[in-house]
């Protein structure tokens, strides 16, 4: 009998550090340094490599951390996050913190060991996403912008980890990675707005799950796109992308406009969801197809 309830204990605690921590977006931010890892490598390291995987989810795990103890209250009220860990009264505000700030030292010496230039970006991201995001997520719709800053360093970080400097390639990768979080922000405001407006939170550039918000939806998906496709033209030094490739991410862009478009006639929570998916679809295989490119162009 003990040992069961040792293990349940065990299994619950791994559970909400892993809820803490949003492992699953954690490791995605982890991927997408790992992908622009590849791209600015000229020599694979697999020291560095390690230290970025495990640097970016210290980083990113500390700023979820950090993110649940600020908005404790408002995640009570929604159905969504009602159940983690600390409005579930499983884990302390003390506890949550422990292992918000201990991640984020660990991840500062982790990433400054790569090389400062890493560190420091890693230490921006935290500060914008904790300091600045999180406190206007519930005072403008202005927060998904300042959001969307510190969610599109993770690509351009892997760069810099491997060349150490920050100039038109990272600059690439960090614009791609921007614009891209605006149809797939507002697409999850847009289906989520109900238990969002539990919380008070302003996730819709309007406002409201409306005509407005649907067509800035669209626009930014076309800027994705277009800035996703410019290493193609050659204007991006050392990021190169051929023309196959380049068809390939466009082709991409085009299933999410087909949901952007159909989210502007059908305006309904479905509609946002499939859109939701498909640019995770599309930031995902659009790493991949930059890094297979590379390799075997």
């Amino acid at each position: 009998m003990n040992s069961t309830k040792s293990s349940i204990s065990t299994a619950s605690v791994i559970t909400d550090f892993k809820e803490i921590t949003k492992m699953g977006l954690s490791i995605s931010v982890v991927f997408s340094a790992i992908a622009g890892y590849f791209l600015g490598a000229e020599t694979i390291n697999l020291v560095t490599l390690t230290l970025l995987a495990f640097g970016g989810y210290f980083m990113v795990g500390a700023s979820n951390a950090y993110n649940q103890i600020i908005e404790r209250d408002l995640d009570a009220l929604m159905d969504r996050t009602k159940n983690r860990p600390i409005p579930a009264g499983r884990m302390t505000v003390n506890t949550a913190f422990i292992i918000a700030t201990s991640f984020t030292v660990l991840g500062l010496i982790t990433l400054y060991i790569i090389n400062p230039k890493t560190a420091m970006w890693g230490a921006i991201s935290i500060f914008l996403y904790t300091s600045v995001y999180t406190p206007l997520k519930t005072k403008t719709s202005l927060a998904v912008f300042v959001g969307a800053l510190p969610g599109a360093i993770p690509f351009m970080l892997g760069w810099v980890a491997a060349r150490n400097d920050f100039g038109i390639e990272p600059g690439t990768l960090f614009a791609i990675q921007f614009f891209w979080q605006f149809p797939h922000f507002w697409a999850i405001g847009w289906f989520l707005f109900e238990d969002y407006k539990k919380g008070g939170f302003f996730m819709l550039p309007t406002g409201k799950p409306d005509k407005g918000t649907a067509v800035q939806i669209i626009m930014y998906s076309v800027w994705t796109v277009l800035a996703s496709i410019i290493p193609v033209f050659g204007f991006t030094g050392d990021l190169k992308l051929s023309i196959l490739g380049a068809v390939l991410v466009f082709l991409l862009g085009m299933i999410m406009l087909v949901y952007a478009f159909k989210l502007f006639k059908d305006r309904t929570a479905k509609t946002a969801k499939q859109l939701m998916l498909s640019s995770v679809f599309y930031i995902t295989m659009l790493q991949i197809i930059y890094v297979a490119d590379k390799f075997f162009r």
